[in-house]
């Protein structure tokens, strides 16, 4: 009997056109497609959060919260903007939170991980990342940390990290995350059927 592959929802912190954390998403994407049917959420489109929109949703946020409540798991991919998370994933989190009672992150497990070209790649951002979707907003992190130091021959041509060592450390961490996040949708699922 084969289990059905999880449904991971990538969302990438960035809009920027030629985007590294973009690239470093669909190379993981790539990378856990044994493991993950993965779909990229669009959030670029979403306004900024604003409680008086909650009565009546914006079609973008409605779209987003529908994709997203179809989701098993996340993957957030994140740069770093002075020294924390980027506007843009921060009105999707809220967003995705919002209204009161229809969370869509809630008991949701998640990873994170982000690249930039500096020396601690996008780590305080993460730890920040972290401690929103873990304290507040009420989604299973898993530990472990994935700072990538973004290199112009990280990615190669065809989307694939190009680097062996670099390859065989994220294919780890995407293991370990399907792993994991299935530890939580076989309870949910048990739970269902009980």
């Amino acid at each position: 009997m084969t289990m059905a592959k999880l449904k991971l929802g990538i969302v990438v912190g960035s809009n920027r056109r030629e985007s590294i954390n973009r690239k470093l998403a669909q190379a993981l994407a790539r990378l856990g497609g044994d493991k993950f049917e993965a779909k990229f959420l669009k959030v670029d489109d979403l306004p900024l959060f604003n409680q008086d929109l909650e009565s009546d949703l914006p079609a973008a946020v409605a779209r987003f919260k529908a994709e997203a409540a179809g989701c098993d798991a996340f993957l957030f991919v994140t740069p770093e903007h002075n020294r924390s998370i980027p506007a843009l994933l921060k009105n999707a989190i809220d967003w995705g939170s919002r209204p009161y009672g229809t969370s869509v992150w809630v008991g949701k497990p998640a990873a994170t991980t982000g690249t930039s070209g500096g020396a601690i790649s996008s780590a305080v951002a993460q730890q920040h990342l972290r401690q929103i979707l873990g304290n507040f907003v009420g989604m299973h992190v898993m530990g472990g940390e994935a700072y990538i130091a973004f290199k112009p021959e990280l990615i190669d041509a065809q989307g694939d990290v190009a680097d062996e060592k670099v390859r065989a450390f994220l294919k780890n961490f995407i293991d370990r995350f399907a792993a994991y996040a299935a530890r939580f949708t076989n309870t949910a699922a048990s739970e269902r059927a009980a």
